[in-house]
């Protein structure tokens, strides 16, 4: 697996406190909010917000402790917070579904795209080892793990974590864009700012074609194929 140097960014602690979400209607006329809300993404991220706004083609998202852009087509809906009920978290038929579903309720991130990241990295061998020294089932490299404070890069419930952490880290840099998101995943969010693009190696291209395949062949929900169930 080709790995490059991880550059990691940090958000407001508020950012990273997601919520699971009842349905709701599509929000059709965005105007500023007075309290708390959660912001849902195309991608299924969620993100506690204290206001937004329309600005063309673009939504500015307000968090304790700062602000994000998004593109106006990314935005799902806006649940308000006292919306949110305690639900029954669907558990997939793949192996270590429980901690991919731990993993994805907390950190905000579809079950189904953890679960294909781990299918096209390791197979689900928690033990696995890449000639690149990526380890255990999401293949973390040494950095990404210290970063995430990993103490047994081989434990299950560890390794999905910080893997699905560092998912969540990649969606929100790029705005929910899978594939940039994927091919940062693979390559490294440097090389991705290098080319500005999924960069040219014939490895991050395949690699990013396989956990979407994987996405679409064994999680069949069209539109909804990375909101959180």
């Amino acid at each position: 697996m080709l790995k490059a140097k991880h550059s990691f960014i940090r958000f407001p602690q508020t950012v990273a406190k997601l919520a699971i979400v009842a349905a709701m209607v599509l929000c059709t006329v965005l105007a500023p909010v007075a309290r708390a809300d959660y912001a849902v993404l195309q991608s299924g991220q969620r993100i506690h917000i204290t206001g937004y706004e329309t600005l063309g083609e673009t939504i500015r998202l307000t968090m304790t402790g700062g602000t994000l852009e998004i593109p106006a087509d990314s935005l799902l809906r806006i649940d308000p917070e006292d919306t949110f009920l305690p639900i029954k978290v669907k558990l997939l038929d793949v192996p270590f579904a429980d901690f991919i579903a731990a993993s994805a309720h907390t950190h905000g991130v579809a079950a189904e795209l953890v679960a294909s990241v781990i299918a096209v990295e390791s197979n689900f061998n928690p033990n696995a080892v890449s000639v690149k020294s990526a380890r255990g089932l999401m293949q973390l490299m040494p950095e990404t793990a210290a970063h995430f404070g990993v103490t047994n890069v081989f434990d299950p419930g560890q390794n999905i974590d910080a893997g699905t952490r560092y998912l969540k880290e990649l969606l929100l840099r790029y705005n929910g864009d899978l594939t940039l998101t994927l091919a940062a995943y693979n390559a490294g969010p440097d090389r991705v700012g290098q080319f500005r693009t999924v960069p040219p190696y014939r490895e991050t291209r395949n690699y990013v074609r396989l956990v979407t395949d994987k996405l679409k062949k064994n999680f069949k929900s069209s539109n909804q194929i990375l909101a959180l169930q």
